[in-house]
């Protein structure tokens, strides 16, 4: 049996139990053939000590949403993926709201991975654009 779009990304938000994603708050909300969606509130326990969005803050869910991407378009029984580099420009300041990243691959290769990352507002503002590589190694068996 096959799992509804809801019930998977309910399934994809689970397995953030007890991470980085539930520190800060990301969540899943949308994904499709080849992109996939998170937010992430931005309060103050994500701010910068002058009360806008921190930079960190926004590659941190940059780099989830892009590793999610990568590893549920892999073959996760054979192989492991992890992030070797990540790039980030911020174009705009935020305050409160929530922030969504849609990462959509650039290179979709087998052992390599290319991920652009827009990050937006409720608006649909653009706040900042990341690059994610990663990289998919095998299982050692």
């Amino acid at each position: 049996m096959q799992l509804s779009k809801k019930e998977y990304m309910a399934k994809l938000n689970e397995a953030s139990k007890n991470t980085l994603l539930e520190t800060l708050s990301i969540e899943i909300v949308d994904y499709g053939d080849d992109f996939l969606v998170a937010r992430m509130p931005v309060t103050p326990k994500v701010h910068q000590p002058d009360g806008v969005l921190h930079g960190g803050a926004t590659a941190a869910l940059a780099e989830s949403v892009g590793s999610f991407a990568s590893h549920i378009f892999t073959d996760i029984e054979n192989y492991f993926v992890r992030g070797i580099e990540i790039t980030a420009n911020h174009l705009k300041s935020i305050s409160e709201g929530f922030i969504y990243a849609k990462a959509t691959f650039l290179h979709k290769g087998r052992t390599t991975q290319l991920l652009d990352i827009r990050v937006t507002d409720d608006a649909d503002n653009l706040i900042s654009i990341c690059r994610l590589s990663t990289i998919s190694l095998p299982k050692k068996k």
